[in-house]
Order: C-alpha cells, then sequence, then structure tokens
C-alpha cells in the first residue's frame, strides 16, 4: 500500500502533467499571425509567453535529475529558445521536465534555486501553478476557451496564495478586487492581477 507521502507525490506530478499538458493545448492552437499578439502579461507577446514556460521546463532536469546550481547551468537558457516550430519544441521541453519530476526519489531531493536549497516537491508545485495561470493568459491572448480545471485551480490557489503578495510586479501584476460572489478561479486571477 502507497504511504501518504507517496500518495501526494503521485498526485502533485499528477497534477504538473495536467498543467503543462493543458498549456501546451493552447500552444498547439496558436495561428501563424498571433505568435506577436499581447497577452495580459505586461510587455510580453504570444512567442515570449510561451518561451517562458518552455525556459522553466528546460531548467527541470540539470536542477532535479543532475543536481546542478543555477551558476553552473549559467545562461544556457537565455534568450529565445523556441526556434522555429514553438510546438516542437514546448512538447520536447515538456516531456523531459515530466520525466525528470517523475524519476525514483526526484520529488524527495532539493534543488538549488536563486533564493536557496528548495524541497524538489515545492519546485514542482510552484511550476504547476506557473503553467496553470499563464495557461489563462495564453488562452485569453489567442482566443481559446479560458476555463480552467477546477483541481488546477486549487492547486495554483494553494501555492501562490501563501506568497501572492510577495511577488514582484515583474512576474505577476497587483492583486484587484474580486467581485462579490466571485468563482475560485476568478478569485485565483485576481490575486495575479488578472480580471476574467
Amino acid at each position: 500500500m502507497d504511504s501518504p507521502a507517496s500518495a501526494d507525490r503521485a498526485r502533485l506530478l499528477g497534477l504538473h502533467r495536467e498543467a503543462v499538458v493543458l498549456f501546451g493545448s493552447h500552444v498547439h492552437a496558436v495561428r501563424p499571425g498571433q505568435w506577436d499578439l499581447p497577452t495580459p502579461c505586461a510587455e510580453w507577446t504570444v512567442r515570449d509567453l510561451v518561451n517562458h514556460l518552455a525556459v522553466e521546463q528546460l531548467w527541470v532536469p540539470p536542477l532535479v535529475e543532475q543536481g546542478r546550481t543555477i551558476a553552473e547551468v549559467g545562461d544556457a537558457f537565455d534568450g529565445d529558445v523556441l526556434g522555429e516550430d514553438p510546438a516542437d519544441v514546448w512538447e520536447t521541453v515538456r516531456a523531459a521536465a515530466e520525466a525528470a519530476f517523475a524519476a525514483p526519489g526526484a520529488l524527495e531531493g532539493t534543488v538549488d534555486l536563486s533564493y536557496g536549497r528548495t524541497p524538489a516537491a515545492a519546485y514542482c508545485s510552484q511550476l504547476t501553478a506557473d503553467a496553470v495561470v499563464h495557461s489563462w493568459d495564453l488562452a485569453r491572448a489567442i482566443g481559446a476557451a479560458e476555463r480552467l480545471p477546477d483541481a488546477l485551480v486549487d492547486a495554483a490557489s494553494r501555492e501562490f496564495g501563501g506568497y501572492a503578495d510577495q511577488l514582484p510586479p515583474s512576474l505577476f501584476a497587483a492583486p484587484v478586487a474580486v467581485p462579490e460572489g466571485a468563482d475560485a478561479q476568478t478569485r485565483l486571477l485576481a490575486m495575479l492581477g488578472r480580471t476574467a
């Protein structure tokens, strides 16, 4: 029988996979003329947003699997990594990140992040929440369906709820007022400066 910790890790891996697959579905839906469209992320185009998430996934194998530090990786992932086929690049980096997190013992370890040693499970949770909110951003930018799955909204709300007010404005806008009776997705988006 699985331990509670094992079940929690399996649930986290499932949420991460669901979030990056959701984001990927929107990446595949981007039409040729949409890559330069603005997004809800200040100063980011659709391509910038997709590149941001792709770079996040690129960091996972060296940090989680290889135990490398940010300093050791250096500027390897700076700039545009999407090339001529962003959707194909996304699928490659998504699969590699999923595999790194799913490797035996990976979520029990720690990673070296800009703010210090961090449990790998916490890192996975952060990337999951980021993918959830940016899935909505990308959907809004390209005119796709904006409804997020309830489980992903709950996971992102739990993750961001502890520190949303401490995030630098370069990552997310300041919180906005929440309409009375707002649903969970609207509250999550408002926490991060977005209006549904």
